[in-house]
């Protein structure tokens, strides 16, 4: 089965998505001789001019969102023998819709998200699960129509407290483009002897861990966490984390690690605890694959956080 790559355009109407597939498109560098489809399911205000296009090869479908099927998928593809595929996404679409729908020949190769900077702190105030499923997956994120006068390390604090994946790109109204280069340090040592996680930072330490596991592999960690257990699980294994809010009530989770330990306490669900454990890369079937497995030296009762809920803000 031939891999289709898949290149995702994000953001909401009037955001820049348009503008820069276009210019794509223009562009001899990425006639690379593939029957491109271009799935249009967002209409604003500019529209392709297919006749500047670089790309000789392609197709444009326009693809309302009750249309979003995986058999519709499968019929353009055929319909247009598509050997690459740019998607120019609905704003008001949650990702999982279009995920659901996929073809399993094709796989997401860039996911690029665009703001518009006038108006990204009101969405993000009143919209902000939308705003973080368009971030959560994206490997660059670009807010059009940037002013001078505009704080960089707002928005750069708000696409960090979401993920450290995508690069950040602010483009000015003259457009001029500048690389977000403000440097993200952790709250905490990494390279202590004992890795000391304070309450305040469990979600920021939970979120690099899991985007960044290899480099925690033999490291100490200490912090607070709330016990999980359950009657599947072989006596000294617990889960010990936290609830953590990404970015809205709606989104609150309880994100847990798997801890190997050989404490004589009678740990329950719901208990409160410090520990202190060596990290290990390795699969587990609790997580389905390879994981940050905790081994425990020591674990005590604790008193909950003054915050039991952990967040990035």
């Amino acid at each position: 089965m031939q891999e289709i790559p898949v290149y995702l355009f994000l953001g909401f109407l009037e955001s820049g998505k348009t503008k820069f597939i276009q210019e794509t498109f223009e562009d001899e560098r990425f006639d690379s001789g593939e029957r491109t489809l271009l799935l249009v399911m967002e209409e604003g205000e500019e529209e392709y001019d297919s006749s500047r296009f670089a790309v000789r090869d392609f197709a444009v479908e326009t693809l309302d969102p009750e249309e979003l099927t995986q058999d519709t998928l499968e019929y353009l593809e055929r319909k247009h023998r598509a050997e690459r595929v740019v998607i120019e996404y609905n704003g008001m679409l949650e990702l999982q819709k279009f995920f659901d729908a996929m073809p399993e020949s094709w796989a997401i190769a860039q996911v690029m998200t665009f703001f518009d900077a006038t108006t990204f702190l009101q969405y993000n105030a009143n919209m902000r699960q939308l705003v973080f499923d368009k971030v959560q997956y994206a490997d660059m994120v670009v807010f059009n129509r940037f002013r001078g006068e505009y704080s960089k390390e707002e928005y750069h604090k708000i696409i960090r407290a979401m993920t450290r994946r995508p690069g950040i790109v602010y483009e000015y109204l003259g457009g001029k483009a500048e690389y977000d280069e403000i440097v993200d340090p952790l709250p905490y040592d990494l390279n202590a002897k004992i890795i000391e996680i304070a309450d305040k930072d469990f979600a920021f330490f939970y979120r690099d861990l899991v985007e960044e596991t290899e480099k925690y592999d033999g490291k100490i960690v200490r912090f607070k966490g709330l016990v999980a257990v359950d009657k599947k699980m072989k006596a000294g294994t617990i889960v010990v984390g936290r609830h953590i809010m990404t970015c809205c009530e709606a989104d609150i989770a309880y994100s847990g690690l798997v801890c190997l330990h050989a404490s004589n306490l009678p740990l329950r669900t719901r208990d409160w605890v410090i520990v202190t454990a060596k990290i290990e890369i390795g699969y587990h079937k609790i997580y389905g694959q390879r994981g940050p497995v905790l081994k425990a030296s020591a674990i005590d009762y604790a008193d909950p956080p003054e915050q039991e809920l952990a967040t990035f803000y």
